[in-house]
């Protein structure tokens, strides 16, 4: 019985990871900001990286030397310390059943491992914050403080969150707040990290 569970919720998940990877709506062509993912040379320490995915926007800070801090959902680092599991890229997989058991982990990826593919955005959230980004050392500095297993929630503990704590000091999530709004409802920011 429990191994045709396991199957079934596997079955699942490889149906979700299907979904996740299929483009339902088009990303607008915006260029301003956008750079050539392969391009390194263009970010600074301490920059806000963007991904525009179908239903959201993934988030990171840019380190140097190839190298983003950015949180995700992991199972893996809840099940094992092995770390030469543990740093490999996060499969669906493995995301999907992090966000299910609301563990994260904030990571160091490639940029390349980080953006999936996808184009990426620099410091685009400056224009819509109302405080003054700290100095990108400082920025990259906290980031690199956070790295390693954390929770994770889609509403009060996500990468977006992480980046705007990193950047400004205050987590906060203009995705979780307009979906919330677009809901009816209010979000309230109960973030992990002491500010």
């Amino acid at each position: 019985m429990k191994s045709s569970l396991l199957d079934l919720l596997l079955i699942f998940l490889d149906k979700i990871s299907l979904l996740v990877n299929f483009k339902l709506f088009g990303i607008p062509e915006d260029n301003g900001g956008t750079v050539d993912n392969h391009n390194v040379s263009y970010f600074k320490r301490g920059d806000l990286l963007e991904v525009p995915r179908t239903l959201f926007i993934h988030y990171g800070i840019y380190l140097g030397n190839n190298k983003v801090a950015h949180l995700m959902p992991d199972i893996l680092p809840a099940l094992s310390d092995n770390a030469c599991l543990t740093e490999k890229v996060v499969t669906n997989k493995r995301l999907i059943l992090g966000v299910l058991a609301k563990v994260a982990s904030v990571r160091v990826d490639t940029v390349q491992d980080f953006a999936y593919g996808g184009r990426i955005i620099v410091n685009h959230m400056d224009n819509s914050y109302n405080t003054k980004p700290y100095s990108n050392e400082d920025v990259a500095l906290r980031a690199e403080k956070l790295v390693g297993a954390t929770s994770y929630s889609l509403l009060w503990d996500n990468c977006e969150h992480f980046v705007t704590y990193c950047r400004y000091g205050i987590p906060m999530s203009f995705q979780t707040e307009k979906a919330a709004l677009e809901e009816g409802g209010v979000v309230t920011f109960r973030p992990t990290w002491d500010t």
